[in-house]
């Protein structure tokens, strides 16, 4: 089998060929700021895979730590300016 036919193969059962991988993959990392800033322009797809967790962890921390200090902000502000801040999260 030649090589480009065995890349265009469907990878398993999910019905997705090797290369769309290679391009979400190529896609992700566009999107990484760890990797994207890099110099290199190819990483391996294990590596973006990780820096893919890695980066959507640190979002998560990121919500979780402004969310926390919003809900702080709310706790401690008087009523007319938590309305004004209310609102201006629910014009969204």
């Amino acid at each position: 089998m030649s090589s480009r036919r065995s890349r265009s193969r469907q990878s398993g059962s999910s019905g997705i060929s090797d290369d769309q991988i290679i391009d979400l993959v190529s896609k992700l990392q566009q999107l990484l700021p760890e990797i994207r800033n890099r110099r290199s322009d190819k990483a391996s797809a294990a590596k973006v895979l990780q820096e893919t967790c890695n980066y959507i962890r640190s979002l998560h921390r990121e919500v979780d730590d402004l969310s926390e200090r919003l809900s702080e902000l709310l706790a401690n502000s008087d009523s007319a300016q938590a309305a004004v801040i209310r609102n201006l999260l629910l014009q969204q």
